[in-house]
């Protein structure tokens, strides 16, 4: 799912947000009527050093009363994980894989066996210093069937949790069942993020962790705040502290974050009216990050008429994603032509079937279903969900297809129509390597395989990109998986959108990457 939203109450938890909303709605909707007015929305979040101290106020969406600080079953509090913890790897700002509280690895000759030097002098939040049994006992609680953990689905083909070695204390050895060279890759996930040995039980509510931050307060779907670590071992961030809003909807974020209640919105893709009001403000603009999610309207492949691979073809075929783009996204973002990975992994492959409403007719005839008419599932959850899907009911129904756009409630779109309707709307983040992504969102049984696809080409693939060492060939292999997801898969990807992200003008240091910003860097201007 779209990593991963089971929106609970929807509700403003502050009077001073509350009031906000209730004021600016309407200035928002008459500045939007506006926005031919507005400047070209920035390219970039604002350069310059910020100033030491301050507290950083983030509007994020409403979670579920469930809502856990337990990264490795945590399906909603992203911001707060980054803040809180660290990973054995992570990815850098270049999106290679870069050191985290591993300092080095090293695989042995075939790929099966990876040996972590890990990082000395690091201490939880608590005082304990971090050791190889700390890293040990994150994988295995991952592993644990009783964490649910949506990265048990991936790691567990590869781990025996039994088999962990931790010959000494900064030293960690992981054998596998079956070689695998993009192992490392699987360990920047969120859900990775590592705790302290026998936590697994408090972690969800205490969060402790070796990150730049320690937890001060937290309530699941409300409010919280989070205090600079003094003693991280990367060194004190900038802020003194970063203080986290549930609020409603977009509109409410947004308003919020012009009448200079918050800093940054935080999970929120704006619209492309929108994002042109806030960066024609005085107090808040736009950072704009790359192709930063990709959105698809995934055909759920064990019910009809999309059990027949000629339909799902034919839903292809039939739209044009360079419509979508420019009708979704005003052209912020990139068409997917039905590929899920984006074009700046260097895995990626460009050949894709073209644009053809008049093949597409032909597949439908074949398959007995000439003028197709289905459901397409949107809800206001995310602001780019219905532009997507009447953009994309337009553009196909020159092949014949007729859509009918049903808008479905926000609070329980993904409890009650994603991965149960046949045709819906839905997205991810990109920052997900390649083998991550195809693992979790396309292979046979993953619990997050959203159209229920099962290929066992496709699978088989995959284990033979795993296991192949030499780099070119295993990118050639996924772009041989790509393939198939394109011919054969139900996922339609239309489009990349560029994510849109209001910040205050005082944010400084705002450089998002592999689902987290710089929590060491970013501050405020004027603090």
């Amino acid at each position: 799912m779209s990593d991963i939203h089971h929106p609970g109450r929807r509700s403003v938890l502050t009077a001073g947000l509350a009031s906000a909303a209730a004021l600016g709605g309407s200035w928002l909707l008459t500045g939007c009527a506006g926005a031919e007015a507005a400047p070209v929305l920035p390219a970039a979040a604002a350069k310059g050093a910020p100033d030491r101290g301050g507290t950083l106020r983030i509007a994020r969406p409403p979670a579920s009363d469930a809502e856990t600080l337990d990264p490795a079953s945590s399906l909603s509090a992203y911001e707060y994980l980054g803040a809180l913890y660290n990973r054995l790897v992570r990815i850098g700002p270049n999106g290679e894989l870069a050191p985290d509280l591993a300092e080095s690895w090293e695989p042995d000759a075939k790929a099966r066996t990876w040996t972590f030097r890990l990082r000395k002098g690091v201490t939880f939040h608590n005082g304990r210093a971090f050791t190889s049994a700390d890293a040990a006992y994150s994988l295995r609680h991952i592993l644990d069937k009783a964490t649910a953990s949506p990265q048990a689905a991936v790691l567990a083909p590869l781990i025996d949790p039994a088999k962990l070695g931790t010959p000494d204390a900064h030293t960690l050895v992981v054998p596998l069942k079956t070689p695998n060279a993009e192992f490392l890759s699987l360990l920047t996930h969120y859900n990775c993020y590592v705790i302290p040995d026998g936590s697994a039980k408090s972690v969800g509510r205490t969060g402790i962790g070796t990150g730049p931050f320690k937890l001060e307060s937290f309530a699941p779907a409300g409010p919280g705040r989070v205090t600079a670590y003094a003693d991280h071992w990367a060194g004190r961030p900038v802020l003194d502290a970063i203080s986290f809003y549930s609020v409603a909807d977009m509109s409410a974020r947004s308003n919020a974050l012009l009448a200079g209640q918050v800093d940054l919105l935080s999970q929120t893709n704006l619209d492309f009216a929108t994002a042109r009001v806030v960066a024609a403000s005085d107090r808040a603009t736009i950072a704009r990050v790359k192709n930063a999610q990709w959105y698809v309207l995934p055909m759920l492949t064990t019910e009809k008429p999309f059990t027949d691979v000629r339909v799902r073809q034919a839903m292809k075929l039939a739209y044009d994603p360079e419509h979508v783009v420019q009708v979704a996204l005003q052209g912020a973002g990139t068409p997917g032509w039905d590929n899920p990975v984006p074009p700046s992994d260097p895995a990626y492959i460009s050949a894709h079937p073209k644009h053809d409403p008049e093949k597409a007719k032909y597949l439908l005839k074949q398959a007995g279903h000439e003028g197709l008419a289905m459901d397409l599932y949107t809800s206001s959850y995310d602001p780019l969900f219905t532009p997507m899907a009447l953009a994309y009911q337009d553009s196909a129904k020159r092949a014949g297809i007729r859509i009918k756009v049903k808008t479905a409630s926000a609070d329980s779109y993904y409890t009650q129509i994603w991965m149960k309707k046949p045709l819906m709307a839905t997205y991810w983040f990109t920052g997900r390597p390649v083998d991550q992504l195809f693992t979790q969102i396309f292979r046979s049984g993953s619990s997050y395989n959203e159209t229920a696809w099962s290929d066992k080409g496709f699978d088989a693939v995959l284990d033979r990109a795993r296991a192949e060492l030499d780099d070119t060939k295993r990118r050639e292999l996924y772009g041989e998986a790509q393939t198939l997801v394109i011919e054969k898969g139900g996922a339609m990807t239309p489009m990349f959108a560029d994510r849109l992200v209001g910040i205050s003008r005082k944010v400084r240091g705002y450089a998002e990457h592999g689902f987290e910003f710089d929590y060491l860097g970013i501050g405020l201007k004027g603090a």
